[in-house]
């Protein structure tokens, strides 16, 4: 967490769409402390953060802090209102959200990552600074500094526990493989036949596999942010990724067709009550799925502990989708294999 001298002003808000609010004027708000959180319905670590905020607005909001959303969308699915009033409602979030489609926020706070929370004190400057996942406690220790020097003078509640084991100071992080995205601007694709911007490409499943590249098969159209089956005759197609990582995430919408099932497979097996993410149901088969309903990220798979794994992501349906696939790395000490 940075911590900032009194010299940096923070920068309006300003923001066609406002969510739980009328427009709010920063420069309205001297003699209150703000946190402003940059964050993504469809991204990892902003989600991991989350109820972290969340707490905080529920433990603060009465003591002064004001507590306020920006959402800086990653895909254009997210670009939506309807869309995103629907994730704040799923999400339980009632503090005021503004949208910022076109960077105009993210750019005048000079933001670089998803998340980042920003701390201003009562005189309206930049205090503290977080950039992604981490540093809970230490932030909500700031917060408190804030609220007493905005003139809050009874006592605080005790910091946080951790939402997660992996929160907790001595949780081991390794390297997880990166986020890999899908489309052809900025993907990774580990076929020969590679990408065909806006065309619809055959590609062959080779067999062999590099971490950290999307293997596909089928018929795939390769579009500017995403990847979308595009088969014909109901035949499958196949997503593979090998990765190192404790827990896998995946970004998808469904186009034109909605409510359809797409299994899930990991080093050949289904996945099972050991390893399945929330997303994951399984059926009288014993085959892990999920159903894509809407674009959002979907929780795929949880293992016990970190390590290599190959994921393999199938459907029949001409709507599928797929933008990322994340990963997250942090292993509880004792549960890291050293085999």
């Amino acid at each position: 967490m940075e911590t900032l001298q009194q010299q940096y002003r923070v920068p309006e808000i300003y923001g066609a769409f406002w969510f739980n609010s009328d427009p709010i004027a920063l420069g309205a708000l001297r003699g209150y402390p703000i946190l402003v959180d940059f964050w993504d319905y469809a991204c990892q670590s902003c989600l991991r953060t989350l109820p972290y905020v969340q707490e905080w607005h529920r433990r603060y909001s009465d003591k002064g802090l004001v507590v306020l959303g920006v959402h800086t969308p990653r895909f254009p699915f997210a670009t939506d209102p309807i869309n995103v009033r629907g994730a704040l409602e799923k999400l339980s979030i009632f503090y005021p959200v503004v949208m910022d489609n076109d960077f105009l926020v993210w750019g005048a706070f000079h933001a670089e990552v998803w998340p980042t929370r920003y701390l201003i004190d009562k005189h309206g400057f930049i205090r503290y600074i977080q950039q992604g996942e981490g540093s809970y406690e230490n932030f909500e220790h700031a917060i408190q500094s804030l609220v007493t020097e905005a003139g809050y003078h009874d006592d605080f509640p005790l910091v946080m526990d951790p939402i997660r084991e992996s929160d907790r100071a001595g949780a081991v992080c390794y390297r997880a493989t990166p986020q890999v995205l899908a489309g052809w601007q900025r993907g990774t694709i580990g076929n020969v036949e590679g990408y065909s911007p806006e065309s619809t490409i055959h590609y062959e499943d080779p067999g062999f596999y590099l971490d950290g590249r999307l293997y596909l098969h089928g018929d795939w159209l390769n579009s500017r942010n995403y990847l979308k089956l595009n088969e014909s005759e109901g035949r499958e197609g196949h997503v593979t990724i090998v990765y190192q990582a404790k827990e896998v995430n995946a970004v998808l919408t469904p186009e034109g067709e909605k409510s359809f099932q797409v299994f899930v497979r990991q080093d050949d097996d289904y996945l099972d009550e050991t390893n399945r993410g929330e997303d994951i149901r399984i059926d009288e088969q014993g085959r892990s799925f999920l159903v894509v309903e809407e674009g959002r990220m979907y929780k795929l798979v949880r293992n016990k502990e970190y390590g290599e794994h190959r994921l393999k992501v199938s459907t029949r349906s001409n709507g599928f989708a797929l933008y990322s696939i994340s990963f997250v790395s942090c292993a509880y000490q004792e549960m890291i294999s050293h085999n």
